[in-house]
């Protein structure tokens, strides 16, 4: 492998805040320093590379994401665009035009619309050529389904319309079962990821998330040209043996765990996140507990006894009531160590008051999150405030998290937010709730160096530019470097840039982009000039 000089730039490290050069041997970083001492590295190594004023920082590594429908999205099956009844309609007829079976798209969100009022199924089944349709939520938690589709996939008892709970499940299982998974789908989104200066993805998949074939044919796609792909799944168990040949039924060490997208419930978006009280906009309406606390402390019994990590999906301060119940029932038989040593973990977890948290410190669960979700629906004017009323100004408490000590690692759940590290930033810092605001600093280890913690991963290297550390990184444009704070009692270190904190980009209105994007020392992508030869 090669030995490379990246020169004349910025690199994120700890190690040495002032660096400005860092040589690449092979897979790993051998050195870091300014341009006089990078002068004297031209004639040993085979590339110089100059940065031109880029960044160098840790490439990142997405904790949530769901990998084939995001490369279907990215091939046009997006209906995020919408923004009326009108509007989904035509994305649907454009939809159809590439169709040749079923219309399968999501992204729809009508929260934010004038008018919420969806397109009557007689509408959307013109719209999409008289073909059966799947039309997911953003969440997809719901979709829009016509009698087509239902009776396609033996479905006929079903109502059409939309579905949502079990019936939902149903519709995704049974699409699962009639669909050959599509590996280009899987593939687009990696390379995808790579150009946004990701090296690692953690997938969530289920039975009833594309099912066992889609996974598995993920998992078989070994391209160290690709970002490094590791997943939960969301199967239930009870048995500690039956858990432990589920893991070994997999890829040695590519599956993180049993769980991920195992959900306690659903979302706020599709009224089926389990409420302790009733739905501020629905009457008498709690949402859907798909696991009760009997179920989820024998799913937590079964893996923590072949040392396996669990996981489960959790949005509503109900569900979570469930969850911490059933860690208790599960402390009852195989006590409190054994669950902390297994570092459970849960996916979301968006209401959770000052009590709860301690109770997840005390289990040492692992919380996964994503800022952007109050990017897109909080505020006094979101669809959390139409949901939950006032509840919704305490939720995704990021800064309470961290506080508390609760381990953190934040995501994007793509294709339901957008695959940009630098967006999850600004948001962490920009919370509707400003004290849930955290510092760039935390929001960026939160998915860099928190995230291999997160996944075991025994190199204390992984995650930071410093010698002997993995060459996996990324390079960006970056017209401002600035240490960010959102405010200074969360801070205990100095903005001043004097004091050696490395910096990070200035993203209030700039995002920077991706010049390049390397894993163990292959490039992944690249927009970079062709490199200098020594």
């Amino acid at each position: 492998m090669a030995k490379s000089l990246y020169r004349n730039g910025s690199i994120y490290s700890a190690a040495d805040p002032f660096a400005t050069a860092m040589v690449v041997d092979g897979d790993t970083i051998s050195w870091l320093g300014g341009e006089d001492a990078a002068e004297r590295h031209v004639a040993a190594v085979d590339e110089v590379i100059d940065l031109k004023g880029g960044l160098v920082t840790p490439a990142f590594v997405e904790s949530h994401t769901h990998l084939a429908a995001l490369g279907r999205t990215l091939s046009g099956a997006d209906l995020g665009a919408a923004t009326s009844g009108s509007s989904l309609l035509s994305l649907v007829a454009e939809q159809a035009q590439k169709s040749t079976k079923l219309v399968l798209a999501q992204g729809w969100d009508n929260s934010a619309w004038a008018n919420q009022e969806l397109p009557a199924e007689t509408d959307l089944t013109s719209a999409a050529g008289g073909r059966g349709y799947y039309l997911a939520r953003r969440d997809v938690h719901s979709a829009l389904v016509n009698r087509e589709l239902l009776d396609l996939l033996d479905l006929g008892h079903l109502v059409s319309g939309i579905v949502a709970g079990a019936d939902h499940d149903a519709v995704r299982e049974a699409l699962a079962g009639a669909q050959k998974a599509e590996q280009e789908y899987q593939r687009l989104a990696l390379e995808h990821y790579a150009s946004r200066g990701f090296a690692s993805v953690v997938e969530m998949a289920a039975p009833h998330i594309e099912g066992r074939e889609a996974l598995e044919q993920l998992l078989s796609i070994d391209n160290p040209e690709l970002p490094q792909v590791h997943a939960y799944w969301g199967e239930l168990v009870s048995d500690p043996d039956i858990a432990q040949e589920i893991v070994a039924s997999f890829p040695q060490g590519k599956l993180l765990g049993l769980g991920g997208d195992l959900r306690v419930d659903g979302s706020l978006g599709s009224h089926t996140a389990y409420l302790r009280e009733e739905y501020s906009d629905l009457a008498g309406e709690r949402g859907c507990l798909y696991l009760k606390r009997e179920e989820i402390a024998a799913h937590l019994v079964a893996c923590s006894s072949r040392g396996i990590q669990a996981a489960f999906h959790v949005i509503g301060d109900g569900a979570l009531d469930e969850v911490l119940a059933g860690f208790d029932l599960a402390a009852e038989q195989i006590g409190v160590a054994k669950l902390q040593m297994c570092r459970h973990r849960l996916e979301h977890v968006e209401m959770v008051d000052d009590a709860s948290r301690a109770r997840l410190l005390n289990y040492a669960i692992m919380v996964s999150m994503q800022p952007v979700f109050d990017q897109a629906w909080g505020g006094s004017n979101g669809m959390y405030a139409q949901r939950l009323g006032e509840r919704a100004s305490s939720m995704n408490n990021l800064s309470a998290m961290l506080s508390a000590g609760v381990p953190l690692v934040l995501g994007s759940d793509a294709p339901v937010t957008e695959v940009d590290g630098w967006q999850v930033v600004r948001a962490g810092m920009n919370m509707a709730n400003a004290d849930a605001r955290i510092s760039a600093r935390a929001a960026f280890l939160a998915q860099t160096r928190s995230t291999y913690r997160a996944m075991g991963e025994m190199n204390p290297f992984a995650g930071q530019l410093v010698i002997g550390a993995p060459a996996t990184f990324a390079v960006w444009t970056a017209s401002e470097l600035a240490v960010q704070t959102p405010d200074v009692r969360i801070s205990s270190w100095s903005t001043d840039a004097r004091a050696g904190t490395p910096m990070l980009p200035v993203v209030d209105e700039e995002i920077p982009q991706c010049l390049r994007t390397v894993r163990a020392g292959v490039t992944l992508f690249n927009a970079l000039e062709p490199a200098e030869l020594a």
